[in-house]
């Protein structure tokens, strides 16, 4: 089950950073952000894409200025997503993507991969 609300922070979307990409690739952090699970992963990215009628080059921007991080197995997680989201311990649903959540470390609100 999705959440039915997601928050965004202004200290990540009002950043120079943020704001210099394209409207498309914005909008692909928007859509993935509502998609994402609680723990800010997101299986179906490519789903995402077609019908919202994005293009990959939007995830590629994304990854490449470090907004979403990518793994092997196809899953990717927001990035600066305790940043943009806090969740009631009783409304949290853990993710299901175990695999990818441990080679994640948690530090001060932002998700890192752990080397």
């Amino acid at each position: 089950v999705i959440a039915l609300r997601r928050m965004f922070s202004l200290s990540i979307v009002d950043t120079d950073e943020f704001i210099s990409m394209p409207m498309s690739a914005r909008l692909l952090y928007y859509e993935l952000g509502m998609r994402a699970d609680d723990d800010g992963f997101v299986s179906n990215w490519k789903k995402i894409l077609l019908f919202t009628g994005l293009k990959e080059d939007d995830m590629k921007i994304l990854i490449a200025k470090a907004f979403i991080i990518p793994f092997d197995s196809g899953i990717i997680v927001i990035r600066h997503w305790r940043l943009n989201n806090f969740i009631r311990t009783d409304r949290y649903k853990p993710t299901i993507y175990k695999k990818e959540l441990e080679k994640t470390e948690i530090y001060c609100k932002y998700i890192f991969v752990a080397n």
